[in-house]
């Protein structure tokens, strides 16, 4: 903990009753009766109407949520949230930029059989939320200024969830100022060494985007101007912007920008272990006397530029450290899911080598990104020889796409342990022609098995 969030944590649970003054505990008692007095007084206001018709099912686009692998009867923004924690624990799920657009699809998935929706649907929900994210996250640059995925990832989850849903552009639009004012998540989350709160700060925003489209579906109206009025997003955070026009209006689809892992881990670096591959194959581990390692900002900052990376103690730190990434490939000559277990990037005996790797961005290599993904490799043997590895575009990366081979042999890798074989190829089989699906309760019900 840092200091003022340990002061806090201290003073909460540590105060006694006994320790507080009489005085104080009346003032206490006056506020919460006081208190009572207004929540009596607004039991009929238009706001606390509209989320208590939500809470008793009055709203129809409430439903019941639908968690993956599971007939447990729960709500929409509950299934939202274990979807998406659920998507996002190994960090191999896809990526763009300074996202995971495919955290979104944790709040479609949980509501998209109660909507009634097709798969036809389904997919143009997906890409509408895909095609806002994608139009966001540049220009806001709120990961450069220290903000969290989640706010965008928010806002796109309620573009997709409105089409899903059918609301029109008023009900979406309320939903969208709701999200914005409501949830601007700080990017902490994936700074020093990192909790499980990592893989769940999405799953949070998507949660909460859920519940703003309920409300705004059962008459919830929010602030009119949350992006460019007065205290809206531009004034207090990222300053005017403009983003690309949408296909309708002339602009480029973007969704095939979206980049798939090869790899288990943080995506900036999957150009990382296929350069830890060459350079195993050119000299021996035991050999190396330092490892250099030059990339673009958004990689260096987010797993080559704190201490903590050098020594990770929490599965979410390791999949978001070059040094650990990069020595287990060099060691293994591979990454897996298993890489990341506890007495893996514990392991004290990768901690010398990690220890030669030294991170550092490269303004002409920042200069490429993101339409171009470079890692340049210097590394010095032992009998000094120095070794130069360059590598970019690593598979999975729009330019250097994973075919469907491929894809299916990465799912079948992760859902054979957990359904067998032959319930991986049913999932499969359903799924790939999800288009043709006109009610998607029989999809869902055959991931039951998970």
């Amino acid at each position: 903990m840092d200091n003022l969030t340990q002061k806090l944590a201290t003073f909460a649970a540590s105060l006694r009753y006994e320790d507080i003054p009489a005085p104080v505990l009346d003032r206490a008692r006056q506020s919460l009766i006081d208190t009572l007095g207004c929540a009596f007084g607004g039991r009929s206001c238009e706001a606390a109407r509209i989320a208590l018709s939500i809470a008793e099912g009055a709203v129809p686009v409430r439903g019941a949520g639908r968690i993956l692998g599971s007939r447990v009867s729960t709500t929409a923004e509950e299934a939202a949230f274990i979807n998406t924690a659920m998507i996002r624990y190994l960090d191999f799920n896809d990526s763009w930029h300074a996202g995971h657009p495919s955290d979104m699809l944790g709040g479609l998935l949980a509501v998209a059989e109660s909507s009634g929706a097709s798969g036809k649907r389904l997919l143009t929900a997906m890409v509408a939320a895909y095609e806002v994210v994608f139009r966001l996250i540049p220009p806001t640059q709120m990961r450069e200024k220290g903000w969290d995925q989640g706010f965008c990832v928010g806002l796109g989850t309620v573009c997709g969830l409105g089409h899903l849903l059918g609301l029109d552009q008023e009900r979406i639009g309320h939903a969208l100022a709701i999200t914005a004012v409501a949830n601007v998540p700080m990017r902490a989350t994936r700074a020093g060494n990192l909790s499980l709160w990592k893989g769940s700060a999405t799953a949070f925003a998507v949660r909460n985007a859920v519940y703003a489209t309920q409300l705004a579906a059962g008459g919830m109206t929010g602030p009119e101007k949350p992006f460019e009025g007065r205290h809206g997003l531009m004034e207090q955070i990222t300053g005017k912007f403009m983003i690309d026009p949408f296909p309708a209006a002339g602009g480029d689809w973007l969704l095939p920008w979206v980049r798939l892992k090869y790899w288990p881990v943080e995506y900036n670096a999957q150009a990382g272990v296929w350069a830890a591959l060459k350079l195993r194959e050119q000299v021996a581990v035991g050999n190396i006397a330092r490892i250099d390692i030059a990339t673009y900002w958004s990689a260096w900052h987010e797993i080559g530029s704190e201490p903590a990376k050098w020594d990770p103690t929490t599965r979410e730190t390791a999949d978001h450290s070059l040094p650990y990434i990069f020595a287990r490939a060099l060691v293994d000559g591979t990454i897996g899911v298993d890489s990341f277990d506890p007495d893996r990037y514990l392991d004290p005996s990768i901690r010398p080598l990690m220890a030669k790797i030294a991170v550092a961005e490269d303004d002409a290599i920042s200069a490429l990104f993101p339409h171009k993904i470079v890692m340049r490799v210097t590394a010095e043997a032992t009998d000094g020889r120095r070794i130069q590895i360059e590598t970019g575009d690593p598979r999975g990366d729009s330019t250097n796409p994973m075919d469907d081979t491929e894809i299916d042999a990465k799912f079948r890798l992760l859902a054979e342990p957990v359904v067998g074989a032959a319930g991986a190829a049913r999932v499969l089989a359903v799924w790939r022609g999800i288009d043709s699906v006109p009610d998607l309760t029989a999809a869902m019900n055959i991931l039951d098995a998970m």
